[in-house]
């Protein structure tokens, strides 16, 4: 669930190169994620973690999680049958 909603986050990610060489990452619609690297491949990897961190900031404080491409990383309030 978290993966799917992560990979659709990365295909969303604009790469910005910056002044000094180093490349920047955001995602539209996830308010506070920027991601940063030497390469665009440790730009990506950082915008994993961040993404990641900011899904449990907001389950931690029960503010809404933007759908991307029909895939939500929120937690269902339905019952669920433990066995």
């Amino acid at each position: 669930m978290f993966s799917e909603y992560i990979e659709a986050a990365l295909h969303k990610a604009v790469y910005d190169p910056l002044e000094d060489g180093t490349y920047m990452a955001t995602v539209s619609g996830l308010r506070g994620v920027i991601a940063t690297g030497k390469t665009v491949e440790d730009c990506r990897k950082d915008l994993i973690e961040v993404i990641e961190e900011w899904i449990t900031i907001r389950l931690q404080r029960g503010l809404p999680i933007l759908t991307i491409d029909g895939y939500s990383a929120g937690v269902s309030q339905e019952p669920m049958a433990i066995v």
